[in-house]
């Protein structure tokens, strides 16, 4: 029995419709029969043209946004709402001004009411592995954009979640810092071994960071095609330069070519 649980997806997404209404009472079908499958462990992304659907697939996964129709299974059970398995993190890091980089960090420990002094030291050495000890009594203000979306990535932590959703958390970021923040999220990815579900625009950080990038639509937002990324890991930056990697993009960028919708 403990090995076919073990075998479970960790995530399962089964028939998922997602219908607005708008004021009129006309409909928008924003998803569309998504079918999905992510393993324990697994580093997928989710790329698509904007307004196919991404971040409301997001959304509706952490619980923030009801599906019209459909199943979400979260670490064996239906998932009906918010979960403590889940952390996100958003496109912004959204930090209260107020409250220091480690009072940040612990937002969610308050509103769950979990053990503050157990956690206060789990939030205190995330923040080392990421670079930020010494920065526990600082500021947003003080800090830069970087620095900040690490924050974030952080809270998201702080309780020990098993599946990250992560909303284009560097696309306000300039070029450099977003390299440097991809390459930090695969050192955490591969240190904390959760299983991460990250939005993008962008299909060289979709391929770069993937296990499986996922190709969406256009509205309404289906699934185009699932990507495997047989490329080495750890990776650096260098591997963008490859062939291998060259003919994944364009793989992905043929979904996209006549629109001219995605990024590069």
């Amino acid at each position: 029995m403990d090995a076919a649980v073990a075998k479970l997806p960790l995530v399962g997404i089964s028939g998922l419709n997602k219908l607005y209404r708008t004021q009129d009472g006309a409909g928008i079908q924003a998803l569309s029969n998504v079918n999905l499958e992510i393993a324990q462990g697994e580093f997928v992304t989710i790329v698509g043209p904007s307004g196919c659907g991404k971040t409301t697939l997001l959304k509706i996964l952490a619980g923030l946004l009801p599906r019209t129709s459909g199943e979400i299974m979260v670490a064996g059970k239906r998932l009906t709402g918010p979960s403590r398995e889940l952390g996100i993190v958003f496109q912004t890091p959204v930090l209260l001004p107020w409250r220091t980089v480690l009072a940040n960090v612990m937002v969610p420990v308050v509103v769950q009411r979990l053990d503050r002094n157990a956690l206060e030291a789990r939030a205190r050495e995330i923040l080392a592995t990421v670079g930020l000890a010494g920065f526990e009594n600082k500021y947003p203000a003080e800090l830069s954009g970087g620095m900040q979306q690490r924050v974030g990535i952080c809270r998201a932590l702080v309780h020990d979640p098993a599946f990250l959703l992560m909303d284009e958390p560097f696309g306000a970021l300039d070029a450099m810092t977003r390299e440097t923040m991809n390459d930090e999220l695969l050192r955490i990815w591969a240190a904390s071994g959760k299983t991460v579900m990250l939005v993008t625009h962008s299909i060289t950080e979709a391929v770069y960071l993937a296990d499986r990038v996922v190709v969406m639509t256009p509205r309404p937002g289906r699934i185009a095609e699932i990507i495997d990324v047989e490329l080495p890991r750890p990776r650096r930056i260098e591997i963008q330069n490859s062939p291998q990697f060259g003919r994944l993009a364009s793989r992905i960028r043929a979904h996209f070519g006549a629109s001219g919708q995605a990024d590069s």
